[in-house]
């Protein structure tokens, strides 16, 4: 009857039986009711504020403990977080070891003491030696780019075996300086590297250089 007298514009049968159950319980008007909860759109400055607050104070938190904190669905607080903050969720990377403050603090004062030094002596970083160590393998695999080669287009494709670093290494410790290495160390198999054993490799370093470069190694020490 409904749809004969409203034609397209009349509701559907579920719409129909849900409205009629709606006014047997005593519900008088189709007016929308005022109800609690949280609003339609949840993505107000304040909420963006908040979210970016509770971020701040630990940036580990998940999105899923992000929207309980807050009250607001997952999918408007991943909204929040990647297209109003801009932010992403990275994994840690692997670092050789993470310094304290006062660690930190003791790097920034050498470090601008060696640039107040360079400014004041242009030939001060010729005096200044960096040391490195690595593994040497007793052979590399070559690259894809090394073992390539020219053909003819009637030629087979060129084949080599797959292989892995060699499992005889040594490590190598190297020193430095601006005109190139001035002294190398390759440790002996079963050697502890420790700092008893840098002691005796800087002071075969200093020897060697004050053999070397007299002049400029006659007052250090």
């Amino acid at each position: 009857m409904l749809k004969t007298v409203f034609g397209e514009q009349a509701m559907g049968r579920s719409q129909t039986f849900q409205w009629f159950s709606r006014f047997k319980v005593g519900r008088i008007s189709t007016d929308v009711y005022e109800r609690s909860g949280r609003p339609v759109s949840s993505s107000t400055p304040e909420m963006i504020e908040r979210v970016r607050q509770i971020i701040r104070e630990d940036r580990r938190r998940t999105i899923h403990e992000v929207s309980m904190l807050v009250g607001i669905s997952l999918g408007t607080c991943h909204k929040i977080l990647t297209e109003d903050l801009k932010m992403r969720r990275d994994a840690s990377k692997f670092v050789p070891r993470l310094l304290s403050v006062d660690q930190k603090r003791q790097r920034l004062d050498v470090c601008l003491d060696l640039e107040e030094n360079a400014a004041n002596d242009p030939s001060f970083l010729s005096n200044v030696i960096t040391g490195d160590e690595t593994w040497d393998h007793a052979y590399d695999p070559e690259t894809k780019t090394q073992s390539s080669q020219w053909k003819s287009p009637g030629s087979s494709r060129p084949k080599k075996a797959r292989q892995v670093r060699s499992n005889i290494k040594s490590k190598l410790i190297c020193f430095f300086d601006q005109k190139g290495i001035v002294h190398k160390v390759f440790v002996t198999p079963g050697q502890t590297v420790n700092a008893a054993f840098y002691v005796k490799v800087l002071k075969r370093l200093r020897e060697n250089m004050r053999r070397k470069r007299p002049d400029q190694w006659r007052n250090n020490t």
